[in-house]
C-alpha cells in the first residue's frame, strides 16, 4: 500500500446526496440525489449504508440488489481475511499492518461504520509508520463528515493534531487545514474555519474530503463575512486561486463583489440566491443558513452607515433595493440588539449613526475582562480555602 496513496472513502458526496433527499424543502433536487446517490451505493457495493437509506425511505428497496451486493461484501471480506491470516502465519509486522488497513478501508467504503471504525483503530494500532498513522485518524475524521458525527470528528482532530506536531509531513499538515476548517464552519466558528481554509487555498490537496469547487465556495462563504474589505479584496477577489473557478461559481462572484463595490441592491439579491444554492442544500452550512444571512445583512448596513453621520430612510432602502417598511422593520430590530450603532428618526425619516468611542470600546473590554478575571480567581479560592 503507497505510503502516500489516500483513498477517498467513504465517499461524501453520498452523504450529500442522502441529505437532500431527506429534505423535504429541497424536493426539486430530489431527481437527480436520488440517481446519483443510487450510483454511488452500487459503485462501492455498500450493502450496509444501503440498507440506512431504504430504512428511511431515501430510496426503495430493491432486494436483488441488496442481496448481490451483500454477497460481495462477504466474498471480498472473506477474501481479506484469508491473506490477514496468511500475514500472521508467514509474514511480518508491515505486512499485517497492510492486511488491517485493507480490511478497515474496505468497512469504511461499504458504509459499515460501527465495524469500519473498529477495525480503522485495530490498523492504527499496528500500523508503525507516522505518515499512515495520520492517514488513517484522517479515515477516521471523514467518518464522522459522513455520518454527521462531531464526537468521532473532533476526538480525531485532536489525535491528528499531535501525530502532525510529532513530524507530519506538508501534504498531511495542508490537508488537517482543510479538515479543520470544515469541521469548524459546520458548527458556526466562520472566522478561524475561514482563515483555515484561506491559508489552504494555494496548497490544496484534500480531495478525498471535498471537492476543489466547493473547497474555494466554503472559502468564500466563510471568509466574505469575516475579512475587511481591504483583505476581501487582497485575499479573496484578488486570489489567482479564487479567479480561476469564479465563472464557475456566479452567485459567490456577485456576492463578493457586490459587496466590495458597494453595490448593495444587487449584493441583497446574490445573498438571497446563495441562500437557496449554496446554504440550504449544503449539509454542513444548512443549520447555519439562518445566521450567515442576518449576519451578512448587518454587515452591509454597517458597511454603509460607517460612511455617513446621517441618512434618509428613503435613500437606504433605495441603496438596498427594498421597501422603507422593510428596512425600518430590519434596522429596528438589529438596533435593538445592539448590532447596529444608530437611530432612527421616525418623523424625520432619517437615520442617525451613533458608533461608539474606541475609548469607550476600549473601556468596556478592561472592566469585561476584569470581571472575567475576577470570577476565577473567586472559583479558585474556594477551591483552595
Amino acid at each position: 500500500m503507497a505510503e502516500d496513496l489516500v483513498l477517498p472513502i467513504p465517499n461524501l458526496s453520498l452523504a450529500q446526496d442522502y441529505f437532500v433527499l431527506s429534505s423535504p424543502s429541497l424536493a426539486h433536487l430530489h431527481e437527480n440525489a436520488r440517481k446519483s446517490l443510487l450510483e454511488g451505493i452500487q459503485a462501492d457495493q455498500m450493502a450496509p449504508y444501503y440498507r440506512i437509506v431504504i430504512s428511511t425511505s431515501a430510496l426503495a428497496l430493491d432486494q436483488s440488489l441488496l442481496d448481490r451486493m451483500e454477497k460481495e461484501n462477504k466474498d471480498e471480506l472473506d477474501k481479506i481475511e484469508e491473506r490477514l491470516e496468511e500475514a500472521k502465519k508467514t509474514e511480518g509486522e508491515t505486512d499485517i499492518a497492510d492486511a488491517l488497513r485493507a480490511r478497515a478501508n474496505y468497512l469504511t467504503r461499504i458504509g459499515d461504520k460501527d465495524k469500519a471504525i473498529e477495525a480503522q483503530k485495530l490498523a492504527l494500532e499496528k500500523t508503525p509508520g507516522l505518515g499512515s498513522r495520520i492517514d488513517i485518524v484522517l479515515t477516521l475524521i471523514r467518518i464522522g463528515f459522513f455520518y454527521g458525527d462531531h464526537d468521532l470528528i473532533t476526538q480525531n482532530l485532536q489525535q491528528a493534531e499531535e501525530l502532525v506536531e510529532k513530524g507530519g509531513d506538508w501534504d498531511r499538515r495542508n490537508r488537517l487545514k482543510v479538515y479543520r476548517g470544515l469541521h469548524l464552519l459546520s458548527i458556526r466558528q466562520f472566522k478561524r474555519g475561514g482563515e483555515l481554509l484561506l491559508d489552504a487555498l494555494s496548497t490544496f490537496t484534500a480531495t478525498e474530503l471535498i471537492s476543489y469547487n466547493d473547497f474555494v465556495a466554503s472559502t468564500i462563504i466563510s471568509n466574505v463575512l469575516t475579512l475587511s474589505r481591504p483583505d476581501l479584496k487582497k485575499k479573496l477577489i484578488a486570489a489567482p486561486e479564487v479567479i480561476q473557478v469564479l465563472p464557475e461559481l456566479p452567485t459567490l462572484s456577485d456576492l463578493m463583489k457586490n459587496l466590495y463595490d458597494s453595490h448593495y441592491d444587487k449584493f441583497f439579491v446574490a445573498l438571497a440566491a446563495l441562500e437557496q444554492t449554496h446554504l440550504k442544500p449544503n449539509r454542513l452550512l444548512a443549520p447555519h443558513s439562518r445566521y450567515y444571512v442576518r449576519e451578512m445583512r448587518i454587515l452591509a448596513y454597517n458597511q454603509l452607515l460607517e460612511s455617513y453621520r446621517s441618512l434618509t430612510l428613503d435613500s437606504l432602502a433605495r441603496s438596498f433595493g427594498v421597501s422603507i417598511d422593510f428596512v425600518d422593520n430590519e434596522l429596528s430590530r438589529f438596533i435593538a440588539s445592539g448590532r447596529l450603532h444608530c437611530t432612527i428618526d421616525k418623523v424625520n425619516g432619517v437615520v442617525e449613526t451613533n458608533r461608539p468611542s474606541v475609548k469607550n470600546a476600549q473601556y468596556e473590554t478592561v472592566v469585561r475582562q476584569g470581571d472575567i478575571l475576577l470570577n476565577a480567581v473567586q472559583r479558585l479560592s474556594k477551591v483552595l480555602y
